[in-house]
């Protein structure tokens, strides 16, 4: 079974840390169903991300800080554990390094 696979369980925090690193590295396009599975449950639980394309939602990961990342997996694997998926709550003031306003090109420098 691979690290994504999340038939009949909770995903596990390697799964969706996993994922979540695939999304930040941009591999997109090889994402299996468990995978596609925890990508919906992220954009549940984070309303920043609902809309997002899977690059911007690489983009936004990979300016979380860890404990947020950390705080994001938990809730990502609450949702997927068919518990009511926690409201996405605005980050604190200046928590965030994405600024929503910059271009993908301002983040790559």
């Amino acid at each position: 079974m691979r690290a994504g696979d999340t038939r009949g369980a909770t995903a596990s925090e390697m799964a969706i840390v996993d994922t979540f690193t695939r999304l930040i590295f941009g591999e997109e396009d090889l994402f299996d169903a468990a995978e596609l599975r925890i990508v919906e449950a992220l954009r549940l639980v984070d309303a920043d991300m609902a809309g997002d394309s899977l690059r911007e939602m690489g983009c936004y990961l990979r300016a979380l800080g860890v404990a947020e990342m950390i705080q994001l997996v938990g809730r990502v694997q609450a949702c997927l554990a068919d518990n009511p998926p926690p409201r996405a709550a605005p980050p604190p003031v200046g928590s965030h390094a994405l600024d929503r306003g910059r271009s993908d090109r301002t983040l790559a420098e």
